[in-house]
């Protein structure tokens, strides 16, 4: 499963890539975060079902310091990518 999830809000400066790849790695979910020009942060995630839903969970919080406003999620095909990484 794949999915394309973008977060607005309070999300860039605030770690929000680097929490997100940290949680990623210990879910084993693949994919890439990074900042966009209109302030949200886009991350695509690539795994199980399960681990897939607990990262857009974990998106909708994001660390201590971001404030999440909202997240959206497209389901997107897999491409079978390894590792995750910060763009």
């Amino acid at each position: 499963m794949r999915v394309r999830v973008v977060v607005t809000g309070l999300v860039q400066g605030v770690w929000f890539r680097d929490g997100c790849r940290e949680q990623a790695r210990a879910e084993g979910v693949s994919g890439f975060a990074r900042n966009r020009g209109d302030d949200a942060v886009e991350v695509e995630l690539e795994g199980t079902e399960p681990a897939v839903e607990r990262m857009i969970a974990w998106c909708r919080v994001g660390p201590a310091q971001a404030r999440v406003d909202a997240v959206s999620v497209v389901r997107i095909g897999a491409i079978g990518e390894s590792g995750f990484r910060i763009r």
